[in-house]
């Protein structure tokens, strides 16, 4: 048993006593360092091969008498069982920090550093919110080697609780991406997703809404009164709808755009482009868009209303482009909710193109943006087809105008009529 030669009281009021350091035993190696500035020490004195070795136990009194007791009791053990406390305790503190760098966070961190270059803007923000929002409150302090299958899913399902079925799968998938990256860096052990395949509830996807071609021609025409009685819009929006409408990009594109990624000709004739930069596609590559005409004169409008922005559609705070939702909830004003987004042109377009036997698929894919994932960059010419799809464009900007995209001939702007 321990000599156990101090109290609590004694260690309380232990001084220096003009000493620049003064030694108070406990016994068993265990003293109590008390210095002439009034701080305290707790060391643990021990041979090992004959050799005196010193341990620090910790700060008094932080570190109580019975906390630096039960440590004397840990260096003992260690001792008897022919251990060197010094070495366990740095092999310990290597496994630390070991297990802190190889914790699931950490390896999500360095898996996302090296995907998000190859990614568009926009889906990196979402994955790593997707991690931060939903993972790594439950799982990011965890060693990857240590996480089970049953966690990870417990974690998922928090997610799946909310509704949010689709967002669940998504999630489960990056953690699988994750977990598939520690172990070909040899940090993980299992993907433990692949365990868990049917355990969360299937989610039905639905498509994005679009109206139907017999619908079109009424879209249209309440498009073009979308500033006038009784919706009383504003004419900037009316007019991104309708070159949302000519262009088929995707909304996000549309929003972010800015001056400088158009080429506009000086009349309302042929020759504009407008070439979306690569790190706001989906697909990290520049997209050209030819302009038809009516695309052109559209843009010209809204570079009117512009003024001095460099935006295409500026918000309310001219530095900062419209919202994402300033497309859709026009949509909704106009009766359209559930039944049409801005999504939804790229759907209409595609159907229109592909039912004229005009066009050639491969027109009609580069002009939505639908590149082969096996696509080498370096290989993508992104003007490929270019004089096709302006023939392809100036085709559809007609086929929209007959459709009602200007509304009834009273309300025609003779610039897009030409």
């Amino acid at each position: 048993m321990p000599t156990n030669l101090l109290s609590d009281l004694a260690a309380k009021n232990a001084t220096a006593q003009d000493k620049a350091i003064r030694k108070l035993a406990d016994g068993d190696g265990l003293f109590l360092w008390v210095y002439a500035d009034g701080t305290k020490y707790w060391r643990m004195r021990y041979y090992l091969a004959g050799k005196e070795k010193g341990l620090s136990l910790g700060v008094y009194p932080k570190i109580t008498l019975a906390d630096a007791r039960a440590r004397r009791a840990d260096v003992l053990t260690q001792l008897k069982a022919g251990l060197d406390p010094s070495q366990e305790r740095k092999a310990v503190k290597a496994a630390a920090v070991l297990s802190a760098a190889n914790t699931f966070k950490a390896v999500a961190d360095e898996w996302y550093e090296k995907q998000a270059g190859t990614w568009a803007d926009s889906h990196a923000l979402d994955v790593k919110r997707r991690l931060e929002s939903n993972i790594y409150p439950t799982l990011g302090a965890r060693p990857i080697a240590d996480l089970s299958a049953p966690e990870v899913l417990a974690a998922v399902r928090k997610i799946e609780a909310r509704g949010a079925t689709d967002l669940a799968h998504r999630v489960m998938g990056v953690v699988g991406q994750v977990l598939r990256y520690g172990i070909a860096t040899g940090r993980g052990a299992r993907d433990h997703t692949a365990d868990l395949r049917g355990a969360l509830t299937p989610h039905v996807k639905s498509h994005q809404h679009a109206v139907s071609e017999k619908s079109l021609p009424q879209l249209l025409a309440d498009i073009s009164r979308y500033d006038q009685p009784p919706t009383n819009g504003d004419k900037q929006t009316r007019i991104a709808l309708q070159v949302l409408a000519l262009t088929f990009v995707r909304t996000s594109e549309l929003i972010g755009a800015t001056w400088g990624e158009l080429t506009l000709p000086k009349d309302d004739g042929d020759g504009g482009i407008w070439i979306v930069p690569a790190a706001r596609m989906k697909g990290k590559k520049d997209h050209v868009v030819p302009l038809a005409p009516q695309a052109v004169a559209a843009f010209k409008e809204l570079q009117v209303l512009a003024g001095d922005s460099s935006w295409v559609l500026p918000g309310r705070n001219p530095v900062k482009p419209v919202s994402n939702n300033t497309l859709l909830f026009a949509l909704y004003r106009l009766g359209y909710k559930g039944k049409m987004t801005g999504h939804g042109f790229r759907a209409v377009a595609s159907t229109a193109l592909y039912e004229s036997n005009l066009f050639q698929p491969d027109w009609i894919e580069r002009q939505l943006a639908h590149v082969p994932d096996n696509q080498v960059a370096a290989a993508y010419n992104r003007a490929k087809y270019l004089p096709d799809r302006q023939q392809m464009m100036r085709w559809w900007a007609t086929y929209l105008v007959e459709h009602g995209l200007l509304g009834k001939p009273d309300m025609l702007v003779s610039a897009l009529t030409a």
